[in-house]
């Protein structure tokens, strides 16, 4: 990983964002406090659309918001030409109230119930079928409409940089096994549904395209039985997300090209080869390589604790603002923001929660930190602040965006107050 590619940059000691000291956006904003780069996130998008459309002509992006579901960056993938993969009626409404229109987003809900269901049908979302058990009730609870459904294929095909990542697969709890989906595009088609397309997901942090290309082998003939049994041609298949980003100075980048060159090949082959009418779109459901590298976590250090086997730098985040090094042991590089040319210096970086697994970093080369210095936490975008709580009942932390040279508040801090919103005490607790 090269932090300097990602719109990061250093003017002397000073770490920036766009043009704006880390330290500046602490002092004015608070700590902890994640950052989002703006342009970032375009050139993300805009290097998918670039590599995948130069290769074929039908291509679409689902935005997988489940990894950052602000409302800005939303918006932001919206103006970049993306639709929506929606995992919950949540992020159904805020995509909505992004300006995404009803057919740019596709509900792939897992286990979902007939009242997420019945808000899917109510607001003429796309609808990804993820079992026979879905398909049958949301036959009733649909009977006089016809919603537009997706079927999700589980391809025997799983992959990914932690087990809880992996969503393909004999252990999965994903998607329709293939002898199933003849079954479920005929039930689909009697109960007047319209199939519009099939889908997969096999897996998050993938850094090759090797398993993809298995999968989407198995997903088009899958497709072509599920276009013979609803007979009408498909208008998409989607070969799921799952694209990784480098965390550690010793990976590599994706090979976005060598990538996009053999997925497509793959597709358009297999689509050939299964007789599939139509050309359909081939979509892709990038989420953390869209805003994973354009979002950093800043922190303070508010002390120093030196022990006989440790030294610890202890900062004002916890894992209830960034919880994956805590749930998966992941890998966040860690600047010095305020003192990048310190010398470099081993410490063990830990938030302040009461739990021995509060730890951002273990024995880790930090410039020099200091009692006040900022700290950012790098590659943050993906599923930090989507997966932040309030645990140690702790407020969650602000969110800004910043434009170049502009800082805008896109998500307010949450205050000791917020911890006591719609919580109430029956009255004969209170006397």
């Amino acid at each position: 990983m090269e932090w300097q590619k990602t719109g990061l940059a250093q003017r002397g000691s000073k770490l920036l964002v766009g043009k704006i000291t880390c330290e500046s956006l602490a002092h004015d904003h608070g700590t902890p406090l994640y950052v989002i780069n703006e342009s970032r996130i375009r050139e993300n998008i805009r290097r998918l659309w670039a590599e995948f459309s130069r290769r074929y002509d039908k291509i679409r992006l689902h935005y997988a918001c489940k990894a950052n579901s602000n409302l800005a960056v939303m918006a932001i993938a919206r103006q970049e030409g993306c639709f929506i993969d929606a995992v919950s009626p949540g992020e159904i409404y805020l995509a909505l109230k992004a300006g995404f229109r009803p057919d740019q987003i596709l509900y792939t809900g897992n286990n979902v119930t007939n009242e997420e269901l019945s808000f899917a049908l109510k607001t003429r979302v796309r609808i990804t079928i993820d079992s026979i058990s879905q398909l049958t009730r949301l036959a009733k609870i649909a009977a006089g409409k016809r919603p537009e459904v997706a079927i999700r294929v589980n391809p025997d095909v799983g992959a990914g940089h932690h087990d809880h990542c992996i969503t393909g697969g004999r252990n999965a709890k994903f998607g329709i096994w293939e002898d199933q989906v003849g079954e479920a595009a005929d039930m689909a088609r009697k109960a007047g549904m319209k199939v519009v397309g099939v889908h997969m997901h096999i897996g998050s942090g993938i850094l090759q395209v090797d398993p993809y290309l298995p999968a989407i082998r198995k997903l088009v003939e899958s497709a072509a039985t599920v276009q013979a049994k609803s007979g009408e041609p498909l208008e998409f298949i989607d070969v799921g997300g799952g694209l990784g980003v480098p965390y550690k100075p010793e990976e590599r980048e994706l090979d976005l090209a060598g990538f996009a060159s053999e997925v497509v090949r793959t597709f358009l082959e297999s689509v050939k080869a299964q007789g599939i009418a139509g050309s359909p779109f081939l979509a892709l459901e990038p989420g953390r390589y869209v805003v994973a590298d354009a979002v950093i976590l800043l922190t303070t250090v508010n002390t120093i604790k030196r022990t006989p086997y440790r030294l610890f730098v202890g900062v004002d985040a916890g894992f209830n603002d960034l919880i994956r090094p805590a749930m998966y042991g992941s890998y966040h590089h860690i600047l010095n923001a305020s003192n990048m040319m310190g010398v470099p210096t081993r410490v063990d970086v830990a938030g302040p929660l009461c739990e021995s697994g509060d730890i951002f970093a273990r024995d880790r080369e930090v410039a020099e930190p200091r009692e006040g210095d900022v700290l950012a936490i790098l590659n943050a975008g993906a599923y930090g602040f989507s997966m932040s709580s309030q645990y140690n009942s702790r407020p969650r932390p602000a969110e800004v965006l910043v434009t170049d040279g502009d800082v805008t508040v896109v998500r307010e801090r949450e205050t000791i107050q917020s911890l006591a919103a719609r919580q109430h005490v029956p009255e004969r607790l209170a006397r």
